[in-house]
């Protein structure tokens, strides 16, 4: 990490600093990349809409939009060697977009710490001599609680009918202990006490990640990026030698080739490849802008979406295998145990687990797991939080503990709601509302600051200069024609689907739907919100002032005296740079 400070308006500034080796910037890329969805979303996804089928959408909605929005961020962010808000130097009409980058994260974070609280919860209660959600024997347990082991009913119409009237010891556990939970939205009722202890030991761990910047996650992501996937080995080897395993893989893989035809599945195909590599939260962009400028990014840009889509594909064989041995212990069909998100990781999965040999063992793995694919995430946010502030206030990099102390302790209050006994309809209502419509929107912007405003030409020139070499037509291509559109048809089918939600079986009332929609707005009015403050503060005729809003300003560019120096000669074509022989210079007279 370098200590070299530069001048700025009379004082001197540290610099951002970089990553002390490439491997930290892989780790920690994958770690962003996979999270908790890749284990509790993914798997449910892929029975849902088709089993092996659905992985044509997948994998080709990965290579069209996912892998060319992961390189353009990561150009972006090394590049510029800046954070979301300052990015939007090279076309500052769409700065609003960096602000709503900023807005998305926090609200996000704030819940998102929550949910990775509650694997500390089951944490704790996994050592003790037996498994609190293993039966009914316990004060949070309703006349209505049955031992899943008792479930075996030969008709599936009464399996569901059974299963509707009565609940499982693993989801008592999780709704009537963890969560406490209240009858609905409208009782918000008062702070879930081991939740919050469980919650602020979560946020004192993430600040202790990034309390010093990369320089700290640089050497956590070693342990937090590799430790999920040897857990995740551990339990695919155990899940698969279990009997009734392959029932469940088979039911997991098996084609459903007329799904192809259903739009819903084109559309979850994307969202997920969307949401699961995490363009346009900021993360990518912030992560890359620490490497180093001649850093040579584009393989970094195609293996680590396909690492993150493998590990999905990969964590659907470890929970299924365990579902078939679920079905085949009761009797159940494995679509009537099949579940997806909180339900899966917190229900239904436990519940499985109790019925293993050793099931502490198993339980300590899992939610160590889970907690780790998290926390990764978590940090990553944040930082892309703190990295955008400092970035827009230089003077502030001096006190960036206190920085990071400050916003952490401030996601913290915010987190509070999240852990009352109604926090978790509030989660779910914001995690199905906040952020779906407003990073599809985020993205649109980048890939028409990109693509048309401030050009696919310029940027490409940019690129080239940075990595020395020529690229591949395939990326501007992609930039500029088809990940808009699909960026755009995603946007349009998100807000189709983006329907009334419900969780416990309690309907959201009219407010609460309100309420979400306006958490997804906050952020994406920044966007035209911003660009309606600049045009009007802006001098000049409309046409001048679009023209300077679609224009790069004089700090966009390297950030490292010398790279920027480099630049400016690239840019009047006297560089003899040895590295850009192979590069047609390209004279651009207005900068």
């Amino acid at each position: 990490m370098t200590t070299k400070k530069i001048v700025q308006n009379q004082e001197e500034v540290p610099e951002r600093g970089t990553w002390a080796s490439k491997t930290e910037f892989i780790l920690s890329c994958a770690g962003y990349a996979i999270g908790i969805g890749n284990v509790w979303r993914f798997p449910y996804l892929c029975y849902r809409n088709g089993g092996g089928a659905f992985l044509v959408p997948y994998l080709l909605l990965l290579f069209l939009c996912g892998i060319p929005l992961f390189f353009m961020e990561s150009c972006m962010g090394q590049f510029g060697g800046t954070g979301c808000i300052t990015m939007f130097r090279m076309s500052p009409l769409f700065k609003g977009a960096g602000f709503a980058i900023v807005i998305v994260n926090f609200i996000c974070t704030m819940y998102y710490n929550v949910i990775i609280s509650y694997p500390l919860v089951f944490l704790s209660m996994s050592f003790k001599d037996k498994l609190p959600w293993e039966d009914c024997d316990n004060p949070w347990n309703t006349p209505s609680c049955i031992m899943i082991n008792d479930v075996r009913v030969e008709n599936t119409t009464e399996v569901e009918g059974l299963l509707q009237k009565v609940s499982t010891p693993a989801e008592e556990f999780f709704n009537n202990h963890v969560l406490e939970i209240s009858p609905g939205v409208d009782e918000i009722g008062g702070i879930v006490w081991p939740l919050f202890i469980c919650n602020l030991i979560s946020w004192i761990v993430v600040f202790l990640c990034i309390f010093n910047g990369v320089k700290s996650v640089g050497k956590v992501v070693y342990f937090t990026a590799t430790f999920p996937f040897f857990i995740l080995f551990i339990l695919l080897l155990r899940g698969v030698t279990l009997p009734g395993a392959s029932d469940g893989i088979w039911f997991y893989i098996t084609p459903k080739w007329s799904q192809l035809t259903n739009l819903r599945v084109w559309a979850d195909a994307a969202i997920q490849i969307f949401f699961s590599l995490g363009p346009g939260w900021g993360g990518i962009v912030n992560m890359a802008s620490y490497n180093q400028f001649r850093n040579d990014n584009r393989l970094d840009a195609i293996w680590i979406p396909i690492l993150n889509c493998g590990t999905s594909i990969f964590a659907g064989f470890v929970v299924f295998s365990v579902l078939g041995f679920m079905a085949h212990r009761t009797g159940l069909p494995i679509a009537a145990v099949a579940t997806g998100g909180p339900s899966l990781a917190f229900e239904t999965y436990p519940a499985a687990l109790t019925m293993l040999p050793f099931p502490q063992l198993w339980s300590v793995l899992f939610f160590a797991m889970l907690y780790f694919l998290g926390m990764d995430s978590c940090f990553v946010q944040i930082e892309a939080i703190i990295s955008s502030v400092t970035d827009a206030y230089p003077n502030l990099r001096k006190r960036k503990q206190l920085v990071a102390m400050g916003s952490i302790f401030i996601l913290f209050l915010g987190s509070l709601i999240f852990v009352t006994n109604g926090g978790m309809y509030l989660l779910q209502m914001f995690d199905w509302y906040a952020a779906s419509v407003s990073v599809i929107s985020i993205c649109l912007a980048e890939v028409i600051v990109v693509g048309w405003t401030y050009g696919c030409d310029n940027f490409v020139r940019d690129v080239e200069f940075m990595l020395g070499n020529k690229l591949n037509p395939w990326w501007p291509y992609s930039w500029k024609y088809i990940t808009p559109v699909i960026l755009t048809l995603i946007f349009a089918t998100t807000i189709v689907f983006n329907t009334r939600i419900s969780y416990n079986g309690v309907q959201y009332p009219e407010w609460a739907v309100f309420l979400g929609w306006c958490s997804c707005m906050v952020s994406m009015i920044c966007i035209p919100g911003y660009m309606i403050y600049f045009l009007l503060t802006t001098k000049g005729s409309f046409k001048k002032r679009f023209e300077v809003g679609t224009s790069p300003t004089p700090k966009w560019g390297p950030q490292k005296a010398g790279d920027r120096e480099a630049w400016k000669r690239y840019l009047s074509g006297t560089t003899s740079d040895p590295e850009l022989s192979n590069i047609n210079i390209i004279r651009i007279t207005s900068l």
